[in-house]
């Protein structure tokens, strides 16, 4: 222990104590970042203040957060961050969940709120962090690279795929210096806790109780909860809660295909992207975040754009947001090494059923105190 308290106070003295080091239930660590309260009126232009979801646990005010300064690992069937490390990937919704549970009272899976109360302060402070989105390196500056831990074949060819935690320069990190969040743009798309997307319906555990212990994300559990237009929380399939609706009709091709059209928050689903409906990944859509617009009368709450599902104005650095609006679908954020500009710290998948793994889906644990 006496090794980890010396670890614990390096990593504050040399970072200003922006980092630290926290311990599990095994006394495990990992290194983390600290994320102090901030206000909505501070990153949304005419919000009231309040203070952001993501500092609010069980309706009590936090005044810190703390996110894994790295993608994580897993042992024992726990999550860490670390560095210069191959992220976990090949990973469900579930798995990532319980990973971070089972770390103990505080620990969870990094939740939709915190991360879009990153991508807001990103945004707030002019820096957009770039990373591994385009094979090693990022696409908008070629130059800047990590370290290669994972390389496939295609076709004949070789590619450079994620690269070790950490491992690319400071404009990787959130805040573009060394004591940030990394790999928050690329390298591995993340799940993310306290978001689903049911039948089109966009629904969320309240505030940011997510981080609490054991919190049930299950199908049928009774913590989701819809969105009126004027932000009131209400059981899901009320009548005129929000929904991510399309501008043209979907069809009933039983293949995964962009429909065409573009993202919109309406009260109904007037255009389902896969007819017959279901739990199957066939037809959805997919628009930059600057581009989703509210359908004809519908009004979006502040809510919305504190989670990071509705656009402040037109420069959210083109991130994409992909969507089916039928069946079950749990959010993925930030991107992956091959998704070029279309990855970045508002980048979201909402396509997908919590059972999905990939070679390109990982995630990082939170924790609040």
């Amino acid at each position: 222990m006496a090794n980890f308290d010396d670890l614990k106070l390096s990593a504050e003295a040399l970072s200003g104590g922006k980092n630290t080091v926290l311990l599990d239930d095994l006394g495990m660590p990992s290194i983390m970042v600290r994320i102090p309260k901030f206000y909505l009126d501070e990153v949304i232009d005419g919000a009231p203040h309040t203070p952001h979801p993501a500092f609010i646990v069980n309706g009590v005010e936090k005044d810190e957060i703390y996110i894994s300064k790295y993608q994580n690992v897993v042992v024992n069937d726990r999550a860490y961050s670390l560095p210069y490390k191959d992220p976990k990937v090949y990973i469900t919704f579930d798995q990532a969940l319980l990973y971070c549970y089972n770390k103990g009272n505080g620990w969870h899976l990094m939740s939709n709120a915190e991360w879009a109360a990153l991508a807001l302060s990103c945004k707030k402070k002019g820096f957009m962090p770039r990373g591994n989105n385009s094979y090693g390196k990022d696409y908008s500056a070629t130059y800047e690279r990590g370290v290669v831990t994972y390389r496939y074949e295609s076709g004949g060819i070789w590619y450079d795929g994620r690269v070790a935690t950490g491992s690319g320069p400071v404009s990787w990190a959130h805040d573009n210096t060394n004591e940030g969040i990394f790999d928050l743009n690329g390298n591995v798309w993340e799940w993310v806790s306290g978001l689903r997307l049911n039948n089109g319906e966009i629904q969320i555990i309240e505030n940011n109780n997510a981080a609490i212990l054991n919190t049930d994300h299950s199908a049928g559990s009774v913590a989701w909860r819809a969105i009126l237009q004027d932000g009131t929380l209400m059981a899901p399939g009320t009548a005129d809660t929000l929904k991510i609706d399309n501008t043209t009709a979907g069809d009933s091709t039983a293949t995964s295909h962009d429909i065409g059209g573009d993202l919109r928050i309406n009260t109904l689903v007037e255009n389902p992207m896969y007819v017959p409906g279901g739990q199957v990944d066939y037809g959805y859509s997919t628009s930059t975040l600057e581009t989703i617009a509210a359908a004809t009368g519908v009004t979006i709450p502040t809510l919305l754009k504190a989670l990071g599902l509705f656009p402040l104005d037109a420069s959210h650095g083109g991130d994409a947001v992909y969507a089916r609006n039928y069946g079950e679908r749990l959010p993925l954020r930030g991107g992956c090494w091959s998704n070029t500009c279309d990855a970045g710290v508002f980048a979201l998948h909402l396509d997908y059923a919590r059972s999905r793994s990939y070679f390109n889906f990982g995630f990082r644990c939170a924790y609040v105190a």
